[in-house]
């Protein structure tokens, strides 16, 4: 085997794993990042994106980019809040007078295009298209991670510190000792669609409908973003051009003549429902960022700016322990990471309950969903919560 030596071997090569790598490279720690994936499997993979304040200025502030300074600001699209929509008519939440706050709408595909190329701008040392990764020993002062180069030769990296920022198929998280594991699971999906046409409204829309939800996004001036709330097992091949812009027309028609606007739908696809948390997120040298240890559903757009604020604090715990502090500073990231990750999962399990159909429902509790979004909207202080989680709560 190729013998490597790192302060810390990072295995996912996603924007989790490449924002750790960045900030401890700021710091002055070596990192490796593997991943199975190509780069351009990853770079092309679709993914809707709206970035929280903090996970804004955390891509700036740290001068990560791709084509030019700080371009999340330039090419992102910044939104002062969403529409409610529902009974037949849009209630706007505004984010900037509630809370003086704005959210970025910017694809998961850009912040790695932008991470990946900040890295290979300073030099990470990056292996994308590996195979076989296998962690081992992390109950040792000398942990490894072993993998097929896509080369075809193996590799053997020593590392003081490994993290697992491998996603929700995770590798690592099954090495943690002691876990727990807490899952919801959803009897719906979302019907995702990108579509050719202009944009139907300046900010997101959030449509509650007696059909079921709906999510008007946008992604340029003339790609946009939808979905819709589906059966799990709905197949993607059955749904004409046709059939998906009625239904999606008809989850947002009301007496105020809002209509979508409408083109060749380029891609279709189902994403299944769930939360997912695992604790602790430590195990003697191995640590877990990201989706490797939690999900939650996308209704709250939480996931990736999760994964980027797990970064932020487990970079100071590393630069802690791997400066002195030792096992200490470690003993301190699962609290830490886990207090916001419990914040994250209830706002987005109250979102997702007060706007989707869900199970087949009796009339009150249509009649309770409606009275839950006429009391929100209706009050500053509702609106003032939903503000506060959408643009995301302070790192401490």
């Amino acid at each position: 085997m190729t013998p490597h030596r790192s302060q810390v071997a990072i295995v996912g090569g996603g924007p989790a794993g490449l924002m750790l790598s960045h900030l401890l490279g700021r710091a002055g720690i070596d990192s490796v990042v593997v991943d199975h994936r190509e780069v351009e499997e990853i770079r092309t993979t679709h993914r809707a994106g709206i970035l929280e304040r903090d996970s804004v200025r955390l891509l700036t502030d740290t001068g990560v980019y791709a084509g030019g300074p700080e371009r999340v600001l330039t090419e992102g699209d910044r939104h002062g809040g969403i529409y409610l929509r529902f009974g037949g008519g849009s209630h706007h939440v505004d984010f900037e007078r509630l809370v003086g706050a704005s959210v970025w709408l910017y694809p998961q595909t850009e912040v790695f295009a932008d991470l990946h190329a900040a890295r290979t701008r300073d030099g990470g040392d990056l292996h994308y298209a590996v195979s076989g990764v296998r962690v081992h020993d992390v109950g040792t002062d000398r942990p490894r991670v072993t993998f097929t180069g896509a080369d075809g030769a193996e590799h053997e990296l020593v590392a003081d510190l490994v993290v697992g920022a491998d996603g929700s198929r995770s590798v690592c998280r099954d090495l943690v000792e002691g876990r727990e594991r807490w899952t919801r699971t959803y009897p719906f999906a979302w019907f995702g669609i990108l579509c050719q046409a202009p944009p139907s409204a300046p900010e997101l829309v959030y449509a509650r409908s007696e059909r079921g939800f709906a999510l008007i996004s946008q992604r340029t001036d003339d790609v946009q973003r939808m979905y819709f709330e589906c059966d799990p097992d709905e197949d993607p091949a059955d749904w004409s051009d046709d059939r998906i812009w009625t239904e999606l027309q008809a989850r947002v028609a009301g007496g105020d003549g809002f209509e979508l606007r409408e083109g060749p739908v380029l891609e279709r696809t189902v994403l299944p429902f769930r939360s997912f948390v695992q604790a602790p997120m430590r195990s003697g040298r191995l640590l877990l960022a990201g989706d490797a240890a939690h999900t939650v559903p996308p209704t709250g757009a939480k996931g990736l700016n999760l994964a980027l604020a797990d970064t932020r604090v487990l970079a100071e715990v590393l630069v802690d322990a791997l400066g002195g502090a030792g096992s200490a500073a470690l003993d301190t990231y699962t609290d830490r990471a886990l207090a916001r990750v419990w914040k994250a999962q209830h706002f987005s399990y109250w979102m997702t309950t007060m706007l989707h159909q869900g199970e087949r429902r009796d009339g009150f509790d249509e009649r309770r969903q409606l009275g839950e979004l006429t009391s929100l909207v209706s009050s500053e202080a509702g609106s003032t919560y939903l503000a506060e989680g959408y643009t995301g709560w302070p790192t401490p």
